[in-house]
């Protein structure tokens, strides 16, 4: 969502496309939030009762398909199993609200902007943590977000490797250690800034190489998610249960795949192809 006021995807995209981008994001965000809040209250209520309070979850709209599964977990105990069907039911509660949603779709995600996001693999999802005093990245790129199907997957993807025994306790560290500001600053400050050293005005000069700042180059801007978008208010979310086919089940299956979770080069990369698209477009544009 930060991205979106920084210094380069303000290069390549006009105010109405930003707000229309952000408009998107908060809006699954916010739905998926409003669904899943509920459950892990009463999953924290029913541990303080020791009971299962999960019979409640209708009363909060809340598919089918969960109080299924957190009936079998609060029996079971299956981590994976409770995890994954929350990947399943987040990704399925926002297909019909948003990304199926005409005026998403026709609009945005067959948009070209959209697709050149995906072209220049500039969708991906990090996670930072330190090597000693160096910060390295692990995650996934996202590709083909308008598919339910490749969605899912990447949840179980990024569930995997968080997990990892070679991961998590140094990202949950950096979890609790850092301060969230929503700006790329707070995990890689050699890199970003939540203050804007360049002038907009000026010719844009590429300052990313090797995943370093060319010597004398400013560092990217990256503003706080506070400074760059002010508070929404969203509408209620739409009714209705997402659940009408029990094949879904089939999404519960385990990837036996390992995941390969090294990213930092291709993000670079990512963000080098960015500001060669830039160089690209700016001389159209005058």
């Amino acid at each position: 969502m930060t991205d979106l006021k920084g210094s380069l995807l303000t290069r390549i995209m006009t105010k109405e496309q930003q707000a229309y981008f952000f408009a998107f994001l908060e809006r699954s965000n916010w739905l998926i939030f409003h669904d899943a809040y509920p459950q892990l209250l009463l999953y924290e209520e029913s541990i303080k009762a020791n009971k299962s309070l999960f019979y409640l979850l209708p009363q909060f709209g809340i598919s089918y398909f969960m109080k299924v599964m957190w009936d079998h977990y609060y029996q079971k105990k299956d981590n994976y199993l409770i995890t994954v069907a929350l990947i399943i039911n987040e990704q399925n509660y926002i297909e019909d609200r948003v990304i199926q949603n005409k005026e998403y779709h026709a609009t945005l995600l067959e948009s070209l902007e959209f697709k050149m996001q995906e072209l220049l693999q500039l969708n991906q999802i990090l996670f930072p943590f330190k090597d000693g005093k160096q910060v390295k990245l692990v995650g996934q790129s996202v590709h083909q977000f308008a598919s339910l199907k490749e969605r899912i997957l990447l949840g179980k993807r990024l569930y995997q490797l968080l997990f990892d025994d070679n991961f998590f306790s140094d990202i949950y560290d950096m979890a609790l250690r850092q301060p969230h500001t929503g700006s790329r600053q707070d995990y890689w400050p050699n890199m970003f800034n939540d203050i804007n050293e360049s002038n907009p005005e000026e010719p844009f000069q590429p300052s990313i190489e090797g995943c370093q700042l060319k010597p004398g180059a400013h560092r990217l801007y990256s503003p706080s998610l506070e400074n760059a978008w002010s508070n929404v208010e969203q509408k209620p979310a739409e009714k209705g249960d997402w659940y009408s086919n029990w094949r879904v089940i089939h999404d519960l299956r385990k990837d036996p795949s390992k995941v390969n979770g090294d990213i930092q080069n291709e993000y670079c990369e990512s963000l080098e192809k960015m500001e060669l698209a830039i160089l690209a477009k700016e001389p159209l544009s005058k």
